[in-house]
């Protein structure tokens, strides 16, 4: 009988809840001891269940080492809609998510909007769009010189790529030769990235519309640490199953270990001091309660005898800082927390892409749309994918990507330094899709969507606490689109994006633009009543060099005036990168656990 990788993982967590090994387990008093040197707080917001899984693995291959995830979130095993590449937007307002809504926010006229955060085990890993992007060399330059620390230049990162990817082939095992540069890739890490395995006619479009157009050069490999132009998409894809890091840094040979353990359904609501070294507070204690009490349970603690890794995510982390009085001490005064450690950058910096969709009606019925309408298709595809992983679910929803700057003369730059981190950085992004993806589709029609995305914005939110009780939700405002910049280079890049639909590969396939905005105004218009968030949220726990008067944590990724509590996620970014930021987080995760390791 041939199982699938879910069934495998099910009979491996059935086994381990009967033996003596390592314990994947819903209730406390069911873990097998209380005895652990880490305890890494999942909490799955953002990419923090997706850092948090890479620590537990990696100090874990120590067997001297013991150490206890607890994650909010329930977990991945058998949630088809995570485990399906095509479908990882139909988590969005589930018990999936966190379903956070933003506070209105001026630059988007007045408008909040749902904010999607992986309530599951492997954090946003689990549902987000699969991209395997690690912006360019300049922006891991920039953090080294930010930080002072050349352990983050883009030289020094390369073994934790290497560490953390496994080039895989597509689920078509289509010949990829041209499509991607194996030189630049690691073929012998945990986490899975493959080229496409499902190639529609419109992504040779795509890709031959880039040899036509030199403002659009095609680009080989974008992951080479020059990204600018146009070229395939690597996704983190194993024959046609999402690679997250509860499936990759959580896989069964992994979860037998006997020193790793992970208590799901769990919610962490502060740490706490447990005594003082060196006239410094130490903070090893852990408070949790069932995430499903809501706050009516009662609370349980636990002490690492080492360290407390926390990895929240760019949201979870600061409101866990700040319900344990690690914040900015007025505003924690105000309401109602004991403040303990005055960290004024706790919860501010907050940055994120803004996008924008950007729609064609196309002469074609060969796109995303027709089967959406239709559900004997949709029906017949599953059945492919469930038997097979193969066809159209077997990759996400974009095929073809492109990254891209302003013209070194734009006016913008008379007003504004560049913000990009170098030259080999884009300022925006084309996702470019083969139909509408986001539910509700258009009822009749066929098109083509070229989402635009501010990789380098100005703008910056925040995320704080607004009560004592760390069961309410932090108020998130992303501040999208508040900066001049950021709206100016919106306008251009959809400018941008309506030159390219114009290559000569589209003109018998594009029938007609759906925007029909066209001056500034009327753009302005246009992207502040249709941006959203594409969820690649940074800063809210910067790290910053030793000696600076800002930041959360030093380039050692150890919380400022406190001993024995580290935040590895993507809220220590301290600037967002030209890229999707899941490999970027990969990076911290994977620096951070030699780090650990190193100091014990």
């Amino acid at each position: 009988m041939v199982f699938s990788a879910a069934l495998k993982q099910i009979f491996l967590l059935a086994v381990l809840a009967k033996s003596s090994l390592a314990a994947i387990v819903a209730r406390f008093e069911d873990l097998p001891n209380t005895d652990f040197d880490f305890v890494i707080i999942g909490g799955s917001e953002t990419l923090g269940g997706t850092a948090g899984l890479v620590v537990a693995n990696r100090l874990t291959e120590n067997p001297s080492h013991s150490v206890l995830v607890i994650e909010a979130g329930g977990t991945n095993v058998g949630v088809f809609n995570s485990e399906v590449p095509f479908f990882n937007s139909r988590l969005f307002n589930t018990p999936a998510d966190w379903n956070y809504t933003t506070t209105p926010m001026t630059g988007l006229g007045g408008r909040s909007m749902g904010y999607p955060q992986g309530h599951i085990l492997g954090g946003t890993s689990s549902m987000h769009g699969l991209a395997y992007t690690r912006g360019s060399s300049d922006d891991y330059d920039r953090y080294a010189e930010l930080t002072k620390d050349s352990g983050w230049s883009w030289n020094e990162i390369q073994p934790y790529l290497r560490k953390n990817e496994k080039w895989t082939a597509p689920a078509d095992h289509h010949n990829t030769t041209g499509e991607f540069d194996p030189s630049v890739h690691g073929f012998h890490g945990i986490n899975a990235v493959s080229l496409p395995g499902f190639v529609y006619s419109f992504d040779h479009r795509v890709i031959q519309a880039a040899s036509e157009l030199p403002e659009f050069p095609f680009n080989l490999d974008m992951n080479s640490g020059t990204e600018i132009g146009i070229g395939w998409t690597q996704s983190t894809i194993k024959a046609g199953v999402r690679s997250s890091s509860a499936t990759s840094y959580l896989a069964p040979e992994f979860a037998q270990r006997t020193n790793l353990h992970v208590l799901t359904h769990s919610r962490v609501t502060r740490v706490f001091q447990t005594g003082t070294a060196k006239g410094s507070p130490v903070f090893t204690g852990v408070e949790f309660a069932d995430d499903s009490s809501h706050g009516a349970g009662p609370r349980t603690r636990i002490t690492a005898k080492k360290e407390v890794i926390l990895s929240g995510g760019a949201i979870g982390t600061p409101h866990i800082l700040q319900n344990s009085g690690i914040g900015d001490s007025a505003h924690l005064s105000e309401v109602g927390v004991e403040p303990l450690v005055n960290l004024p950058s706790v919860g501010q910096n907050m940055t994120d892409h803004p996008f924008v969709a950007n729609t064609w009606l196309v002469n074609s019925t060969d796109t995303f749309e027709t089967a959406l309408r239709n559900a004997t298709l949709m029906e017949e595809q599953t059945k492919e994918w469930n038997a097979t992983h193969m066809g159209p679910y077997a990759a996400g929803t974009f095929n073809a990507a492109g990254w891209l700057r302003l013209p070194d003369n734009s006016t913008i730059f008379k007003e504004f330094k560049d913000p990009s981190a170098g030259p080999h950085g884009a300022h925006y992004e084309f996702i470019i899709a083969n139909g509408v993806t986001r539910l509700p589709i258009p009822p009749t029609g066929n098109f083509m969507v070229i989402g635009t995305a501010i990789v380098t914005p100005l703008s910056r939110g925040s995320v704080l606490i607004n009560s004592s009780d760390p069961f309410d939700p932090p108020v998130v405002n992303p501040n999208l689109l508040d900066s001049p910049f950021d709206i100016f280079a919106m306008r251009e890049a959809i400018r941008a994006s309506r030159r390219f639909a114009q290559a000569p590969a589209f003109s018998d396939y594009v029938i007609n633009l759906v925007d029909t905005a066209v001056t500034d105004d009327e753009l302005d218009t246009f992207i502040r009543s249709s941006a959203i968030t594409v969820s690649h949220i940074v800063g809210t726990a910067s790290m910053s060099a030793k000696d600076a008067s800002y930041g959360v944590v030093d380039p050692d990724l150890r919380v400022k005036k406190v001993v024995g509590l580290r935040v590895v996620d993507s809220s220590v970014i301290p600037l967002v990168p030209a890229a999707h930021t899941q490999v970027p987080t990969y990076v911290v995760a994977e620096r951070a656990s030699d780090l650990i390791k190193a100091a014990w």
